[in-house]
């Protein structure tokens, strides 16, 4: 009798350790990696909801072609890449006009160049903050970007905008154009200026390919 009882009494033991084996692991260790799964595949919906927004609204941003022109030819490119891009144009004129003579504007724009000096514009636009891409045209004046592209630039938060500097040279001297592209960078605070479109005079083709290879070519 009493074998029989201790031997019900070892069995009785054995379920009940076995059963608090099997709940002790699985509670804390298992759960833990399946909410950190969970977790994770969360973050790049989140992500892609964020990129999607962003894009979206970029999307949504106008397009600005901004020039400024002394004998024409700078005018003739702004328009012929608002006409393809779609863009609104825009051209910056000096509140004092530069004189009809090339000596008498060369020895200006050498003069304002020295001074880093910021020559006023007649009638600025009060914002430009609907645009998210804006094309920046100038010409070439003493080896770099007249200083009426720094009031411009200097008049606005730029912030986050992107920025496409173009210009054309009957020399195509790269130097030049280079100290134009700093000049444009260090007046654009905060806007992501890109590599800018330097070409000959009336280079369609050229024009067409650079807006094009950026995602600005629209018609």
């Amino acid at each position: 009798m009493f074998k029989k009882t201790l031997g019900l009494w070892m069995a009785f033991m054995m379920i009940f350790s076995l059963a608090a084996c099997g709940q002790a692991a699985p509670g804390s260790s298992e759960s833990t990696p399946s909410n950190e799964s969970a977790t994770r595949s969360e973050a790049p919906e989140s992500q892609a909801t964020k990129t999607s927004e962003a894009e979206t609204s970029s999307d949504d941003g106008k397009t600005l072609v901004v020039y400024f022109s002394w004998s024409g030819n700078t005018e003739e490119m702004a328009n012929h890449i608002a006409e393809q891009t779609g863009g609104d144009l825009f051209e910056i004129e000096p509140k004092t006009p530069y004189p009809d003579d090339y000596n008498e504007t060369g020895d200006i724009a050498e003069k304002e160049r020295d001074e880093n000096a910021r020559p006023e514009i007649a009638d600025l636009p009060d914002s430009i903050e609907e645009y998210d891409t804006i094309l920046v045209g100038y010409p070439i004046w003493w080896h770099t970007a007249p200083m009426i592209i720094g009031t411009f630039l200097e008049n606005y938060d730029l912030t986050g905008k992107e920025i496409y500097p173009f210009t054309q040279s009957a020399s195509m001297d790269t130097e030049q154009f280079k100290n134009s592209m700093d000049f444009v960078r260090e007046n654009a605070a905060n806007a992501n200026v890109h590599d800018g479109l330097f070409v000959s005079e009336s280079d369609t083709d050229g024009i067409d390919a650079y807006l094009l290879e950026n995602g600005l070519l629209t018609n």
